[in-house]
């Protein structure tokens, strides 16, 4: 009888198998660079939509008004934010929820369980591909919607501003682990993420100030991480105010949710996959 001696996959070759499925992820829509253009050009069209709406009904006084509702007379700048910040945080989402259910409708997904490394473990090199994805395109569109608008886009505090966007990615995608294990218990993905989309633009105020939301919405906004991203990376740029007035407690909230988001996102997709395995419910797509 031969013995198979079973030795636990270190740190390092996780990280090698998360950055495998990262590098295979960007050759595979490096193959498509239409796609990557439309990525570009879709968050300046989202937010010029009410860009333009406000100056067809307001006229000159467009800018004076949004600054007596938001802090800042740079509406364009302002909305090209929050498009292109929602932009981010849906494709955390849509990147995860669609490797989970693709691995389901493959079959490819129980081929990992006998593997020495792990779901969790590929859905993080799924996140950083998506991260590096998703940023790059969204700040290549805000620059491009800043000269298509005429506005200045390099104003403000841009490293602050690039912090608020770094640090809130963490958080962000601990929570996308928590919809991907809502996936992979219900077996769908289009239908929810149609759904969420939506609730994400609301809760983030992608076009408004969660401020102006009643007091019970808004304190649901701000349990949702990206609210406080997109308020950090406005507030750093155009001076619209912090929810706590400086910079360090916005960013301090921020740091919170990066401790506690991931920890709770990787336990809720093992507890689900777990009880999904032990209930044989892996294999019924």
């Amino acid at each position: 009888m031969t013995t198979i001696n079973y030795t636990p996959p270190t740190f390092r070759h996780k990280l090698s198998a998360a950055l495998a499925e990262t590098r295979l992820r960007l050759i595979n829509i490096s193959r498509y660079p239409g796609q990557l253009v439309m990525e570009f050009i879709i968050p300046i069209i989202f937010a010029a939509m009410p860009m333009l709406l406000g100056q067809a009904t307001a006229g000159d006084d467009a800018a004076a008004n949004f600054a007596a509702n938001t802090g800042t007379a740079n509406y364009v700048a302002y909305l090209l934010i929050g498009a292109n910040v929602f932009t981010i945080v849906s494709g955390a989402f849509w990147h995860i929820a669609y490797w989970v259910r693709f691995e389901q409708e493959t079959g490819t997904l129980e081929a990992v369980y006998v593997t020495p490394t792990s779901s969790p473990v590929l859905i993080a090199g799924v996140a950083m591909y998506s991260a590096i994805r998703s940023t790059g395109t969204a700040v290549v569109a805000f620059l491009i919607g800043c000269l298509v608008f005429r506005v200045n886009p390099f104003q403000g505090d841009i490293m602050l501003a690039l912090l608020f966007l770094f640090i809130g990615l963490i958080p962000l995608y601990g929570i996308a682990f928590i919809f991907g294990a809502v996936v992979l218990k219900i077996k769908e993905s289009q239908s929810v993420l149609n759904l969420m989309q939506w609730l994400v633009s609301f809760l983030m105020g992608i076009f408004f100030p969660v401020t102006v939301l009643p007091p019970f919405m808004r304190l649901v906004a701000q349990l949702f991480p990206p609210t406080w991203m997109v308020n950090g990376v406005r507030s750093a740029l155009l001076g619209v105010g912090f929810f706590l007035e400086n910079w360090y407690l916005d960013m301090a909230v921020l740091w919170a949710f990066l401790l506690f988001a991931p920890l709770f996102g990787i336990w809720v997709f093992n507890r689900t996959e777990g009880n999904l395995r032990g209930n044989q419910g892996i294999g019924q797509f």
